[in-house]
């Protein structure tokens, strides 16, 4: 075990619990490992598969051409190497803090020294007062990718509730797949909350030149079964809309119930510090769960990306041995969606409007944001070189030259 854990401000642990088993958990069990942790390690984990990556649960294996093979943290023979307890499939149903022991589902107890929280979230439902069909599903796990991908293949038509990232992205391997796709969302725009009109404006003209149906401002009513076996999608206008079945892609609901009944600070997600530390200092969380001050937003923020969940958790996992090492990175976020590959780093400050490089209709453009000559924020559309040097620029805290910015005449290097 490295000086730094040995000379920490307190002993080191013998026994870390890790409450859940997604990426994040992945790479919290891989880097205690990685940074000499000996002890006791327990995983409790609702799913049967080891951990895995979810962003290609939309994608390529919703498209058929991935599964967990594919998409795993760790081989098993590279998990198993880790040594550690993996309490699958089980769940932890209470958090003692007092006691520091962890009690499941199935009845079994651990004692902790340290715990991390890395339970992630589940797909946000549709009331039931809307969805009344037994054809309405939702995609967060494996398994639900792999029969949302069965589903696909033999279906006709299918109705996707919710025109943001995962809403999207399932309507773009529909296509993909011969699938006829209607999206529908309320907001007037796609994806409103995360990008400027203009990138809405992109994506929309993108997916219904792919033949995608999209239907803004639209007031769902109800998802009633239809009599020929489908779906029926009801509107406040009273128009109809008959599908095969719904996919609803409408946020993330993150799993904080066990935190807040064990007395643990929770304010959309669970309350950490730069190193994932709780408002206990024996319980870190990390991932979609935990919400932590962003020294680049200079605001708290809950994170739902690749990035943040695997970078946090090895954050995370040092502190949880006294090596502290602030988790202050950029946020990152990507989607992909039929040829384009869209990108958005840092932030997109409100009021600022985006200097243009490249040109939008040829799907290949990259938008700045810049505020008193330093970038804020990034989208790069098919233009992940850009998007790369802008990183560079960011952590440098460099200035920029808008017009140079603009000039596609010259290399941006």
């Amino acid at each position: 075990m490295s000086d730094a854990i040995e000379s920490g401000e307190h002993a080191a642990p013998r026994t870390v619990v890790v409450i859940g088993g997604g990426q994040a958990a992945g790479w919290v069990v891989k880097t205690l490992r990685k940074e000499g942790f000996a002890g006791r390690l327990v995983m409790i984990a609702d799913e049967t598969h080891l951990p895995y990556e979810r962003p290609p649960l939309s994608k390529a294996v919703l498209a058929g051409e991935a599964d967990i093979e594919t998409v795993r943290i760790a081989k098993p023979d590279e998990f198993a190497a880790l040594d550690i307890e993996a309490w699958q499939p089980d769940c932890a149903s209470a958090i003692d803090r007092a006691a520091h022991t962890v009690t499941t589902r199935s009845g079994r107890t651990v004692k902790y020294d340290k715990l991390v929280i890395a339970t992630g979230g589940a797909a946000r439902k549709l009331p039931a007062s809307v969805a009344k069909s037994a054809h309405v599903t939702y995609l967060r796990t494996l398994d639900e990718a792999m029969a949302l991908g069965e589903r696909l293949r033999r279906s006709e038509r299918v109705l996707v509730v919710g025109g943001g990232w995962i809403g999207l992205e399932v309507a773009a391997t529909a296509r993909k797949l011969g699938v006829a796709a209607t999206v529908i969302e309320g907001a007037p725009r796609l994806c409103a909350r995360s990008l400027p009109n203009e990138v809405s404006d992109f994506l929309l003209e993108l997916h219904r030149a792919n033949g995608v149906d999209v239907r803004l401002n639209a007031a769902l009513v109800s998802l009633d079964d239809n009599a020929d076996g489908g779906v029926r999608a009801t509107f406040a206008d009273g128009s109809t809309l008959d599908a095969d079945f719904a996919v609803a892609g409408i946020g993330l609901a993150p799993h904080t119930a066990l935190a807040e009944a064990a007395g643990i600070a929770v304010q959309d997600g669970i309350v950490v510090d730069e190193f994932g530390q709780s408002s206990d200092a024996d319980v870190f969380a990390c991932g979609d769960v935990a919400n932590h001050p962003n020294a680049w937003l200079k605001r708290r923020v809950r994170l739902e990306s690749w990035a943040n969940a695997q970078n946090q958790a090895i954050a995370a996992a040092k502190a949880v041995l006294g090596v502290k090492e602030a988790y202050a990175e950029i946020p990152w976020f990507w989607s992909d969606q039929y040829d384009v590959n869209l990108q958005i780093l840092g932030d997109l400050p409100p009021g600022v409007a985006p200097v243009l490089r490249g040109n939008l209709a040829e799907k290949r453009a990259t938008l700045f944001f810049v505020e008193d000559g330093h970038l804020r924020g990034v989208i790069a559309i098919n233009s992940a070189r850009d998007l790369k040097l802008a990183r560079k620029w960011m952590n440098q805290g460099r200035a920029v030259d808008v017009a140079a910015l603009v000039d596609t005449s010259k290399a941006l290097a």
